[in-house]
């Protein structure tokens, strides 16, 4: 059995630096359940998702308590790269509210 190639990149380039976090809305009325996007600057998972609530709390969102439609209330989507944030312009330790509709841009890799 042959050893797999080892990824060329160095290992700071791979390593989560953020995350991409959906957070599930209350439904407004009788609409349904929306998601809010945020980018945040931190490596730990579960920080970033902390933060991400913290940011919809502070926009005056309501975030739903349990998940709906096969979608948690909060939600890693994807891990950001250094490189990624540094090509997206978020620095580490910042946040960004992305807004309602899906971040393509920023889950693309």
């Amino acid at each position: 059995m042959t050893d797999p190639t080892p990824d060329p990149r160095p290992l700071d380039t791979r390593a989560p630096a953020g995350w991409v976090v959906a957070v599930l809305l209350e439904p407004a009325g009788s609409g349904d359940q929306d998601q809010r996007f945020f980018a945040i600057g931190r490596a730990d998972r579960a920080q970033a998702e902390w933060v991400a609530v913290d940011m919809a709390l502070s926009l005056g969102l309501r975030v739903a308590a349990s998940p709906a439609g096969g979608k948690e209330p909060v939600q890693a989507l994807a891990p950001l790269s250094l490189v990624r944030m540094r090509a997206l312009g978020l620095g580490a330790g910042e946040r960004r509210d992305l807004g309602e509709r899906r971040p393509r841009r920023w889950l693309s890799a």
